[in-house]
């Protein structure tokens, strides 16, 4: 959702902003995903805002709701609804409903001490914010990519990429690689660095190399606070924050019932 993912979000979260206009569909708080499912028949909830600021413009979510379900065994259902703005220079803003995300994740193979593990995540952006306000794209999306993931001990690297089908105007179809290491610095915080590539996804567009850092702090089991930030190092000079709060829950956190 290029368009629907972009905004002014004010001073307030300007410390996140970060790494690479373009869609953010990923491992929150990064931009590459990885290949592990939500446990089965368990729940992740994010509210969550993300700000990209390109060629003087902002734009962006504030906020947007992000639903994961691990529906089966190594299947999870994923949705995205946006408030999505639009803040360009010289230009009038616009806020409203942006793009919509749907995906489905699937792991295939298993991690094993020699082996990562490896999977699928399909996603579909619908067309539901209006394009002529600048928070939607106005096609239909589809992205395909293929993710890998390895853990050792506090280490955790995962990564792969895949191809975004981008109709529209003046757009073009285009690939997107990533790769993260993350660590776990204590029980309760983790600090990761991603790197990402990106073709031109327009026709006036270039090619974009971008690095992003952020951390993960769980203030639970059941409730963390997720952050990125970073910069584009080649092409143009592309900024893109994340900021976000997590709630976590499954079957163990529920309580049996009251013996009668």
């Amino acid at each position: 959702m290029p368009s629907a993912r972009r905004s002014w979000f004010p001073a307030l979260f300007a410390v996140f902003t970060c790494a690479f206009t373009g869609p953010s569909h990923a491992g929150p708080p990064f931009v590459t995903d990885d290949p592990e499912p939500v446990e089965l028949h368990h729940w992740e909830v994010y509210f969550a805002t993300q700000q990209f600021h390109s060629s003087g413009d902002w734009s962006g979510t504030a906020p947007h709701l992000e639903l994961n379900f691990g529906a089966l065994p190594n299947v999870q259902l994923h949705l995205i609804a946006p408030i999505a703005y639009d803040h360009p220079s010289g230009g009038p803003s616009h806020i409203g409903y942006g793009d919509t995300e749907f995906g489905i994740k699937y792991r295939f193979v298993q991690e094993t001490e020699s082996c990562p593990q490896i999977g699928i995540f399909p996603l579909v952006e619908l067309p539901s914010g209006n394009r002529n306000k600048g928070l939607g794209n106005g096609e239909t999306q589809l992205f395909l990519p293929l993710w890998m993931q390895k853990k050792s001990g506090n280490w955790t690297t995962y990564g792969g990429g895949g191809y975004w089908f981008n109709p529209g105007q003046d757009n073009r179809n285009y690939w997107y690689a990533g790769w993260e290491i993350q660590r776990k610095i204590s029980e309760s915080f983790a600090v990761g660095l991603e790197i990402q590539f990106r073709t031109p996804d327009a026709v006036a567009a270039r090619s974009v190399f971008a690095l992003n850092a952020g951390g993960i702090w769980d203030l639970s089991d059941t409730y963390h606070i997720l952050f990125s930030a970073g910069h584009s190092v080649n092409g143009p000079g592309e900024f893109q924050g994340y900021l976000g709060f997590q709630i976590t829950f499954g079957p163990e956190n529920q309580k049996p019932p009251a013996a009668k």
